[in-house]
């Protein structure tokens, strides 16, 4: 059973999913209609710059035309999500767990739906700087919040703050 508090919790974690997701859409839908069949755009000279690109394959452009493949993977990946946030506690401690996680299936889902819808993903951001591979605000999702997610797990969360996801420690519960 389900405390109330942890359902608030879905219910705002709920929200600000699908507050992510449509902002990710919004700015590919942007960079469709503005940067398609366009130069790119310099937002900072040499530093930065918005480029259309279809994206058909991962990141890099690897493993090309596989979109039943990544459909899958974003399925799995979001499961595991949703299976997570329903174990974590309803703790302050595991707030910033909720967030970054729920970062992460965002990302999933927004490049999940232009590929179930177009075949491809919009890329649009450049950094020129570093001649990085063009991406979009799903990818800034997952890169952010799994580089905090990592920091997370190495550095702040202890062992013992991760065994609810311990299947043994809910048997020894259930038995007790």
């Amino acid at each position: 059973m389900m405390s109330k508090k942890k359902k608030i919790c879905f219910v705002l974690d709920f929200i600000f999913l699908a507050m992510l997701i449509a902002f990710d859409q919004f700015t590919k839908y942007l960079a469709v209609i503005k940067l398609k069949d366009k130069a790119a755009f310099d937002v900072i000279p040499n530093v930065l710059e918005l480029n259309y690109l279809e994206n058909r394959g991962a990141a890099f452009g690897m493993l090309k035309n596989q979109k039943f493949f990544f459909v899958f993977v974003a399925i799995i990946i979001i499961c595991l999500i949703v299976y997570f946030l329903y174990k974590v506690p309803d703790t302050k401690k595991y707030d910033i767990l909720h967030l970054l996680l729920v970062m992460i299936a965002a990302g999933a889902i927004g490049n999940m739906i232009d590929r179930i819808r177009l075949e491809y993903v919009v890329d649009f951001i450049y950094a020129v700087i570093i001649q990085f591979p063009i991406f979009n605000v799903a990818d800034i999702y997952v890169t952010v919040a799994t580089f905090f997610l990592v920091i997370l797990l190495l550095f702040v969360y202890k062992e013992d703050d991760l065994n609810f996801l311990s299947f043994k420690q809910n048997k020894i519960r259930e038995i007790k």
